[in-house]
């Protein structure tokens, strides 16, 4: 049985504690998913946090044909020593940062990663692919 629910921006609500996870930036709203535990589904290999191509078919938007890395996206850690980093893509404008911090719990000012390599790429970049 799925878990996700769809309507929601955030499958949790706001986390209480700093959470890793994964997020996107569609149509300028901020999709923020913490990891917890309890959802099995998009789970990347480590088990720790949600893997961008695996949950995107759980919680796209109603309607949305696009693959997952069509949209601006990014992921937030937390280090051994409890630290926050954020690696998104340089196309998530900073004026989403505060947002993200309350969605992932995150108190600390997180180190932010902006990422330009093919593993981040959208399609507001060049030599952007689609990858289904």
């Amino acid at each position: 049985m799925k878990v996700f629910v769809k309507e929601s921006k955030n499958i949790l609500g706001m986390a209480k504690i700093a959470s890793r996870g994964v997020f996107w930036i569609v149509d300028d709203e901020l999709l923020a998913f913490p990891f917890s535990d309890d959802i099995t589904d998009g789970v990347a290999k480590s088990g720790k946090t949600y893997n961008h191509k695996r949950l995107w078919q759980y919680v796209k938007p109603k309607g949305c044909n696009k693959p997952y890395n069509y949209y601006p996206r990014g992921r937030v850690e937390i280090t051994n020593k409890g630290k926050p980093i954020i690696y998104m893509n340089p196309n998530v404008d900073d004026s989403y940062l505060s947002e993200i911090r309350t969605e992932f719990g995150l108190r600390e000012a997180p180190k932010v990663q902006y990422d330009n390599s093919n593993h981040y790429k959208c399609h507001l970049d060049d030599g952007w692919k689609a990858d289904r």
